[in-house]
């Protein structure tokens, strides 16, 4: 199996990062640095080292999926250099470690997926699956209907063409407009960035779905494990 791909299952990170990781001299190989892409390992054979620690080979390491309802004031991350919050902290206890699938900014809440399952998660987040992301946005101001069409068009911020699969208008007062956004693209902060762009800033922002996994039956700071049957969807999704 190739090197990278035996990280990525393991869950260091996407097939992308491992490679990077690889040509940075962070992994070793039965004791030598690998700098070469595309390297072949023995899963059952090779020692495998990233930074020092040994990789479980992805033949034994159980694959764990869990849906977290990310509250407000939490980082995605592992850990945050300012000291704040992190998703991991309002994980159950976990022997192995698991990494978020994409991002959910700071003060944004939601839906957010974790898994140790690298191949996966890469597939979920790469744009080719257009896997969808439903989001309940509150703006400031009264949004007009040619914005909600302009926003399904198509809109810039800076250099960046930023496009949602559909535009909702829930609800309008004077000070106020409520929608239902869903995108596939995964750009950063691409949500607020669209509205920032027409002049009505996100006031509040939640992710409902992921793909058809949705927040049923959960509170902010609430997890779940996935069913096999939602990862065997989700597999199927991400398979093209």
């Amino acid at each position: 199996m190739r090197l990278q791909k035996v990280l990525a299952q393991a869950g260091i990170g996407s097939r992308r990062k491992c490679e990077q990781f690889i040509l940075d001299g962070d992994v070793r190989v039965n004791g030598k640095v690998v700098t070469e892409l595309g390297t072949k390992v023995n899963v059952e054979e090779d020692n495998v080292f990233y930074r020092g620690k040994k990789v479980t080979s992805p033949l034994k390491l159980p694959k764990i999926y869990i849906l977290l309802y990310k509250p407000r004031g939490y980082i995605t991350s592992l850990h945050d250099e300012e000291g704040r919050p992190t998703v991991m902290i309002l994980l159950p206890r976990l022997t192995y470690r698991v990494f978020p699938v994409g991002r959910l900014d700071y003060n944004t809440e939601g839906l957010l997926l974790l898994t140790n399952d690298g191949e996966l998660s890469h597939a979920l987040t790469h744009p080719r699956n257009q896997v969808p992301k439903g989001y309940l946005v509150k703006v400031r101001g009264t949004l007009r209907e040619d914005f909600v069409y302009q926003l399904k068009k198509g809109i810039y911020h800076g250099q960046d063409r930023i496009t949602a699969d559909s535009v909702s208008l829930l609800k309008t007062t004077d000070r106020n407009s409520w929608l239902s956004v869903v995108v596939h693209e995964g750009k950063n902060r691409e949500i607020r960035r669209m509205f920032e762009a027409i002049g009505h800033p996100v006031l509040k922002l939640k992710r409902t779905r992921f793909a058809f996994l949705n927040l049923k039956g959960l509170q902010p700071g609430e997890t779940r494990y996935l069913t096999l049957e939602e990862v065997e969807r989700l597999e199927e999704l991400s398979a093209g």
